[in-house]
């Protein structure tokens, strides 16, 4: 090699070591302007080929504490967009993951690195669905999170012979930084997906906001329905404890689904007591109650034809629904609040609920509900009087629900 040949060589490998290094920078300086960790990963497997290291594939796999979900993978290729799939409790015990390097990556294994061969004896399955698409080298990392938490990083090459020396250093080089950056991230996912479940997603965004002192709130005008299983004190007497809880679950499930699918949020469990609110803010939202309430009801049938038919008992309640406004926010001691929801409109729809047991009836509906609802309340509610409601000054004129 001449010595210009020699000089120009020296020349770009300096020019791609640095380059290479401004791509760690970025990670390390740049990327809190980057919220979502699929956004970085897209980011950085964009930035790659740029510096000569050749990436057609790259996967982060989280574990995550969801109550629907196991785990997440976020899937980059090149040439195509990001995708995130969502993993359902139960899959780390089927056989793709069973044997599979993701499993041997989060349970002890520091590195995967595989050299894809056609007709070589592969070490995993997925290995020969990799050959299929053209891939030659894949190589897998774990991101070590706190506590003790493996996740895992991935990346995948078409590159005739694979990664480089050099190519493979530097992504082995990401790891650390990709490991502090994920964890950040997805803390922040976990916060939030944690306060949804617990308290729902209106309230988790006002505590993720600040509202987060004692006395701290709002004021919402809705329409409210409370609902509340029958004889639940008996049941939970007469069966087993695992019986019960998986009762209840059914129970709620065929409750809270047409809720969250009508546009409604549920605001707080009671025992075997629910209450949501459907805000007026939103388009034909004492519509999209009834709306709920009819397809809880097609799904309760349901439901208690399957107990019918396991041998177990079948669960009646009782619903009120109201219209007016909910004042939740922080209440309780110094070091323990609870995000509740209190108001003279609570109580009625409350009341009404509890109005169902000796009218003989499961929904009955205010005035002001009826109202809301304009023509639909001849054909869907019949009136049956003023009533008197304890802790509620005046009597209040109470429709049922037609057919329930």
């Amino acid at each position: 090699m001449t010595y210009a040949a020699q000089r120009n060589a020296a020349s770009d490998a300096a020019s791609e070591s640095a380059a290479r290094s401004e791509i760690l920078r970025w990670l390390m300086e740049d990327s809190w302007k980057e919220r979502y960790i699929d956004n970085l990963l897209t980011q950085l497997c964009e930035r790659l080929p740029q510096v000569g290291i050749p990436v057609d594939r790259a996967t982060i796999h989280f574990r995550v504490q969801h109550p629907q979900w196991l785990g997440a993978r976020i899937l980059w290729k090149k040439g195509a967009d990001t995708v995130i799939n969502r993993f359902d409790h139960g899959i780390d015990n089927a056989p793709q993951y069973l044997a599979s390097p993701t499993k041997a990556i989060i349970e002890g294994d520091d590195e995967i690195r595989a050299k894809l061969v056609p007709g070589a004896d592969q070490a995993y399955e997925v290995y020969d669905f990799f050959l299929s698409e053209g891939f030659t080298e894949y190589v897998a990392w774990p991101l070590r999170h706190t506590f003790g938490k493996r996740h895992m990083l991935s990346f995948a090459t078409k590159k005739e012979g694979g990664f480089d020396e050099g190519a493979f250093a530097f992504l082995k080089s990401l790891v650390a930084p990709l490991s502090l950056l994920s964890e950040v991230r997805t803390k922040n996912v976990l916060a939030r997906t944690l306060l949804q479940t617990y308290v729902g997603p209106r309230a988790a965004e006002e505590i993720l906001s600040g509202s987060i002192t004692r006395g701290s709130g709002d004021t919402l005008r809705a329409a409210i329905m409370i609902c509340d299983m029958r004889d639940f004190t008996t049941l939970s007497n007469l069966w087993p404890r695992d019986d019960v809880i998986e009762l209840l679950n059914s129970y709620f499930d065929a409750l809270c689904v047409p809720v969250e699918e009508n546009g409604g949020e549920i605001l707080k469990f009671m025992g075997d007591g629910m209450l949501s609110v459907f805000p007026l803010n939103q388009p034909q939202a004492a519509e999209r109650l009834l709306a709920a309430v009819e397809e809880a009801n097609r799904r309760m049938a349901v439901l208690n034809q399957t107990n019918r038919e396991a041998g177990k008992p079948e669960l009646r309640y009782g619903v009120g629904i109201h219209i007016g406004d909910v004042m939740y926010g922080n209440i309780g001691s110094e070091a323990r609040l609870d995000f509740t929801v209190i108001g003279p409109a609570v109580n009625i729809a409350s009341r009404l609920e509890a109005l169902t047991k000796t009218e003989g009836r499961s929904v009955l509906a205010s005035v002001e509900f009826a109202a809301a609802l304009g023509e639909q309340t001849s054909d869907r509610f019949e009136a049956i009087g003023e009533r008197a409601l304890r802790g509620v000054d005046q009597s209040v004129r109470v429709f049922a629900l037609t057919g329930f």
